[in-house]
């Protein structure tokens, strides 16, 4: 009988373990299910009522966590990740515009500018705000104030 409910606590120390190497907080929700298991086979519980408290436990915690922002993962758009174009927040200098569009030298060679909605065309100095194939969006770069 002791046996049976150790099970349960070594369970629950190797699902925390394995949790270290993960990085998520499932495997720890799951180690929950395990530790209500174990407290079930302490309190006299059968096997069956152990096995359907470690499942409702661990059930119940992993739903909490991912209607958690813990279990969401938020996507960022490509098209505006500096994580993954680099290019984004990078300053530019456009001289000329022609419909909110333009030609200029960037980084050794000849892209294709947009102007972001709402931004003017007489700020000389862009930002990058996005890349949308080979065509840098901008918008106009904030002065910074020296003091």
């Amino acid at each position: 009988m002791a046996t049976g409910g150790l099970f349960w606590w070594v369970g629950a120390g190797v699902l925390v373990v394995l949790e270290l190497f993960s990085g998520t907080f499932y495997m720890l929700m799951i180690a929950l299910g395990f530790v209500a298991a174990g407290l079930a086979h302490w309190a006299g519980l059968g096997l069956d009522s152990q096995l359907a408290i470690a499942a409702l436990v661990a059930a119940a915690a992993v739903f909490a966590l991912r209607r958690s922002r813990f279990g969401r993962k938020v996507r960022k758009d490509a098209l505006h990740n500096p994580d993954v174009n680099l290019d984004i927040g990078e300053t530019l200098n456009v001289s000329v515009w022609q419909d909110r569009r333009a030609r200029t030298n960037y980084r050794g060679a000849q892209w294709d500018v947009e102007l972001a909605p709402g931004e003017p065309e007489d700020a000389r100095l862009y930002e990058i705000t996005a890349l949308r194939g080979s065509c840098l969006i901008v918008a106009a770069k904030k002065q910074s104030v020296q003091a």
